[in-house]
């Protein structure tokens, strides 16, 4: 009774955080904010547009902190919502009797709808833009929502993923073209301020699977079709901003952004970099998100609760290192945030098998601290290196991430259930290592310059 007296109080207050959410959401939203501040790589064509449609307030005002706000928190109800299904992997697998290898086929299954989608996506809507889309989006979610709460068989439970994918596929994309639109120049900052909100969303998904759906059952995910409708709400308020500002721009003469002067083979070979980057990143992080509280429950012996306790404490260090990453590379450079990253996380990477379940907790706040620094500096690096493809940038890395995610989690499950929960965490350990590879990448300011 008294555990069931401290769930109940712990939803409580998870129920009342997510409200106080909302609420300030509608008010920031309705009154609006001030732009953000021009740091100084703003180009002079935000400028224009600024100038253009920023002396009409009532029809719209660009590059402001309330649409980029709007956004993120968008992208928290997006990804609070996507994170529920790993986060009920323990009570899945109980109910439908499925192996290591099934779970890891579910995140597969989402995982690669969505990487497969994510740049064919950006690469459209850069040539032929979409104001409303990302409501659109939004649906694809809903509906994977509902089918996951009615789901009664595996083969049902991979059409909600591929459903949650392709919701995932929209919004990526689309969502990081606008927050860079709303960036005011903080290129950086933007990136990290909307990947922020996606980051607690994945924190806040497992302690509301864990503390609601979990003592009433997988029909309970329906409820959380309404963070989906909220969220397409908001949306089609920025699909009209994001609509006025693209007139406003084809009305204005703006100058294309600045091109960095490297030959087409170096662009290419960065572009590889990145790439392999992201899957040393996402391929171990998979590990932690989708087999973490599987880890902690047969080595460590604790409850499921506890479990989800620990992954939570995981997710929420994933996000305050995302909020850090992009400040850091408008003010150092993003390649030497990239490489710190990457590499820096290795010492803790290696130790993280031998400690006890105290250590295991630091370690992996550590590990996610310094390893989710990486992303927002890739994307931004990316589409500084291919100005003009900002969705197809964004697209190709975001579906990437999410492809070496779903690739691992498959592969990783697979190779769990013929060594041991353990022995992953023994050979993921060493893929940090590849952060060596960022000494390839070209230092774009200096190419900036030239």
């Amino acid at each position: 009774m008294i555990r069931i007296a401290g769930r109940r109080r712990q939803f409580r207050v998870l129920r009342g955080l997510f409200h106080a959410a909302l609420a300030w959401e509608f008010v920031y939203v309705q009154l609006g904010a001030k732009p953000l501040g021009c740091g100084p790589t703003q180009g002079r064509g935000l400028g224009v547009v600024q100038a253009a449609i920023g002396n009409n307030r009532g029809t719209t005002e660009s590059a402001t902190l309330a649409i980029l706000g709007s956004l993120t928190f968008c992208h928290l109800l997006n990804d609070l919502m996507q994170s529920l299904l790993p986060a009920l992997y323990p009570m899945l697998k109980s109910s439908f009797t499925l192996s290591f290898t099934q779970i890891g086929l579910i995140t597969f299954t989402y995982q690669v709808t969505a990487s497969l989608l994510q740049p064919l996506i950006g690469r459209y809507t850069d040539r032929r833009p979409r104001s409303y889309l990302l409501p659109v989006g939004m649906s694809f979610t809903l509906l994977g929502l509902l089918l996951l709460s009615a789901a009664g068989s595996f083969v049902m439970l991979l059409a909600a993923a591929a459903l949650a994918g392709t919701g995932s596929a929209v919004f990526h994309p689309e969502a990081s073209r606008i927050a860079r639109l709303a960036s005011g120049g903080r290129h950086g900052f933007a990136q990290s301020f909307f990947q922020v909100g996606g980051n607690i969303g994945s924190a806040t998904g497992p302690l509301l699977a864990a503390f609601f759906v979990m003592p009433r059952g997988l029909p309970s995910v329906a409820w959380f079709s309404l963070a989906a409708l909220l969220a397409m709400i908001l949306l089609t308020r920025v699909g009209g901003w994001y609509h006025r500002h693209r007139l406003a721009r084809a009305k204005s003469r703006v100058p294309a952004e600045t091109h960095v002067d490297l030959p087409a083979r170096q662009v290419k070979l960065a572009l590889a970099v990145l790439l392999l980057l992201i899957f040393s990143k996402y391929f171990y992080l998979s590990s932690l998100t989708s087999y973490y509280t599987f880890y902690l429950i047969q080595r460590f012996q604790v409850s499921v609760e506890n479990a989800q306790i620990h992954l939570f404490v995981f997710l929420a260090s994933l996000a305050f290192g995302t909020l850090v990453g992009g400040p850091l590379g408008d003010r150092f450079g993003r390649k030497i945030v990239i490489w710190c990253s990457i590499l820096g996380a290795l010492p803790f990477t290696l130790v993280l098998p031998y400690v006890d379940l105290f250590w295991t907790g630091i370690l992996t706040v550590v590990i996610a601290l310094i390893l989710s620094s990486a992303f927002s500096a890739i994307v931004v690096y990316g589409q500084e290196l291919m100005p003009g493809k900002v969705g197809m940038v964004a697209g190709l890395f975001f579906g990437a991430a999410f492809g070496m995610s779903g690739i691992g989690a498959a592969a990783l499950g697979t190779l769990a259930d013929y060594t041991s929960i353990t022995f992953v965490y023994r050979v993921v350990a060493f893929l940090p290592l590849m952060g060596l590879i960022t000494v390839l990448l070209p230092n774009l300011e200096p190419a900036r310059r030239r």
